[in-house]
């Protein structure tokens, strides 16, 4: 379900980011039991208010999630790991866009991610990698 990448364990993560991405783990891991359009919908009313989240902010909010978590680390993480760093960012203000989708080369897995400002955060793989299926991105009234 995810890139080798996922599994290295970020270090210098700052306590108080550390200490967030534990508040915001477990509603992540409740949310990913939910069904797709459940979570695009919780997902949405969650983004409102919020500005886009710059690549930077959105890279450190997935490394904290990474470096509270061995779920998120783990191989099938990408889903909790994707939650919890956008409801991380949203701590901040900020909304990146959450993505869930599958890898357009073989094996044609399944994948969440989050993107700011175009791109993939932390995926170490090019644009295109991934197809998305569903998204949710910063709300458009806020730009």
């Amino acid at each position: 379900m995810t890139t080798p990448s996922a599994l290295e364990r970020p270090t210098g993560v700052p306590l108080r980011r550390r200490l967030a991405a534990r508040l915001v783990l477990l509603p992540a891991v409740a949310l990913a039991l939910l069904p797709p359009r459940r979570i695009r919908a919780v997902l949405r009313v969650l983004s409102r208010g919020a500005t886009p989240a710059t690549a930077e902010h959105a890279r450190g909010a997935r490394d904290a999630m990474c470096a509270v978590s061995l779920r998120c680390t783990g191989p099938r993480g990408c889903l909790p790991r994707s939650l919890g760093a956008a409801l991380l960012c949203r701590l901040g203000g900020a909304w990146p866009t959450w993505c869930a989708g599958v890898r357009v080369v073989p094996p044609f897995t399944a994948h969440a991610w989050i993107e700011a400002e175009g791109h993939p955060v932390g995926e170490g793989v090019p644009d295109g990698y991934f197809a998305r299926l569903v998204a949710v991105p910063p709300p458009a009234g806020d730009r």
